[in-house]
């Protein structure tokens, strides 16, 4: 009987997973430590709350994660430590629909402003360094 019981705290213990480790797995940062490093920074936020990277992450959670690329607003669908590849990683959350169009959104704007530039309105050439020594007399 105390194998089963131990059986079942290896089951329990197997569904509890680190926050840190479940950004990671779930591919939202490249290594743990960044995942971390983000969570520490404030970057992350667990049911509306700042989160810690110790924080048992369960399913149903809302998160809402912020990185370069935009803020990622997500509900757990699953629990996993495992790193898998993409399309398996990607079962284990779902986007809220209202983050999506903000990130999306977001996207577009910034698209927008970077535009296109007019040639020679960027660094100088190096015909336009030449003349700007050679008038300002630093030749």
């Amino acid at each position: 009987m105390s194998r089963q019981s131990n059986n079942n705290r290896e089951d329990d213990a197997s569904d509890k997973v680190r926050l840190d480790k479940w950004l990671w797995a779930a591919r939202f940062f490249k290594t743990r430590g960044l995942a971390s490093d983000a969570i520490d920074g404030g970057k992350v936020h667990y049911d509306g709350f700042r989160a810690k990277a110790a924080r048992e992450v369960k399913v149903g959670a809302l998160l809402k994660i912020t990185r370069e690329d935009g803020e990622w607003e997500v509900v757990v669908k699953a629990v996993s430590g495992q790193r898998r590849g993409a399309p398996e990683a990607s079962l284990m959350y779902e986007e809220t629909e209202e983050g999506r169009k903000r990130r999306e959104m977001l996207a577009e704007q910034r698209k927008a402003e970077y535009g296109i530039r007019d040639h020679g309105l960027g660094r100088p050439t190096k015909r336009q360094l030449r003349d700007i020594k050679r008038f300002t007399g630093n030749w």
